[in-house]
């Protein structure tokens, strides 16, 4: 259990900086996707989400 609340985040971390990297926001007006450090804890937070449901 305890790997699960670990690997869930790196995996959403990942996820998430995958998003900036490849779909992201050009013109730097998302909040979110605009900035790589945002996206990552954003992912890794979601990953968090996702594993304590």
């Amino acid at each position: 259990m305890l790997i699960k609340f670990l690997l869930a985040p790196a995996i959403g971390a990942i996820l998430g900086f995958a998003y900036y990297r490849f779909i992201g926001c050009a013109s730097g007006t998302c909040p979110i996707t605009s900035n790589p450090y945002i996206s990552t804890l954003y992912g890794a937070i979601m990953g968090i989400l996702v594993a304590s449901a």
